[in-house]
């Protein structure tokens, strides 16, 4: 603890001492704080784990997609006078979500590496005006800004023959999961999708990519990391109680949603404690229910439904909140 103390320190100094240092650091942060966390050693382990996951996966495209779309967001957000949310790292975090997102669903063009450039822009300005339109109701914009700008561009691929789709859901009407849930709840299987779900909050599905989060999150916060594995497990269980796809719970994609409202309500935006932790677990298990409901009427125009199952769960258990929300989290 002592050597980390030391080299935070001096970290410290150096970012004061040079603005490129100081840069770094920033760019760190917002990858971090896609999970809520401003300390850019996590945001180091966080940038690891995205380009393990990436390479893993044979689509390197999304780490060099995300460290794009934080450095151009974070370049755009010192414009803004906001400095103590810039050094933050508040400006960067949904712009590292758009460059991961892009390569993920379309196919690797220069129009797409344009489109990560613009998207990042699009999703700082989208932060401002989102986080002024909440602002009465003293709730963050989260992750809106990133759901918002990437949903237009890929429905915006339909349109456009330079827009070629690679991952994107075919567009289906709505059908009933009954007799697809294959899950094993034991040893491994288990174990597994629990890191995926915290793995896919960066579009993965990776067991070290997860492990990595975890140890990411537990740098900068234990009670996050804590969070994030137990809102992985409850919205495994809550799937999996509710019969939804087998494939898709081992994947993690009705977990990942969770993951963040887990981090959110549970120690972002209160102190850890019985009483908060019942407000979680209810968030959690409501965040699933959101995601069946968005995967459904998503479904029919063909788009994945991001984040927004969190961002709206969330915003419905904040608001009630505020009053006790820290005040640098209040929009």
């Amino acid at each position: 603890m002592t050597v980390l103390s030391g080299i935070s320190s001096r970290w410290a100094q150096l970012t004061h001492a040079n603005v490129v240092v100081e840069f770094i650091d920033v760019t760190l942060r917002g990858c971090a704080q896609v999970m809520f966390q401003n300390n850019p050693l996590t945001g180091l382990i966080f940038f690891i784990a995205i380009f393990i996951a990436a390479y893993g996966e044979g689509n390197p495209a999304a780490a060099y997609g995300c460290v794009l779309g934080t450095v151009v967001a974070t370049l755009a957000g010192l414009s803004l006078p906001d400095r103590k949310a810039w050094l933050a790292g508040l400006y960067g975090y949904n712009g590292c979500l758009v460059g991961v997102a892009l390569p993920t669903f379309l196919v690797m063009t220069p129009m797409v590496w344009g489109c990560i450039v613009i998207g990042s822009l699009v999703a700082v300005i989208a932060t401002v005006c989102i986080a002024d339109i909440l602002k009465t109701w003293k709730i963050a914009a989260l992750t809106a800004p990133f759901v918002l700008t990437t949903w237009v561009i890929l429905l915006a691929s339909y349109a456009f023959s330079d827009l070629h789709s690679s991952g994107l859901p075919s567009p289906a009407l709505p059908h009933s999961e009954v007799g697809e849930v294959a899950l094993a709840w034991m040893g491994t299987a288990l174990y597994a999708s629990i890191f995926h779900g915290i793995s896919q909050v960066y579009l993965f599905s990776s067991v070290i990519a997860g492990i990595l989060f975890v140890i990411g999150l537990a740098v900068s916060s234990l009670w996050a990391a804590v969070f994030a594995v137990a809102g992985s497990l409850l919205a495994l269980l809550t799937a999996s109680l509710l019969s939804a796809n087998g494939l898709s719970i081992e994947a993690g994609l009705y977990s990942f949603s969770a993951v963040l409202t887990a981090i959110a309500l549970g120690s972002t935006f209160n102190q850890p404690s019985w009483r908060v932790l019942a407000y979680t677990l209810i968030g959690v298990v409501f965040t699933v229910f959101v995601q069946g409901a968005m995967n459904t009427l998503l479904a029919p125009i063909g788009i994945p439904t991001l984040t927004m199952p969190f961002v709206l769960a969330s915003w419905l258990f904040l608001v009630p909140n505020q009053d006790v929300m820290p005040p640098h989290r209040q929009a």
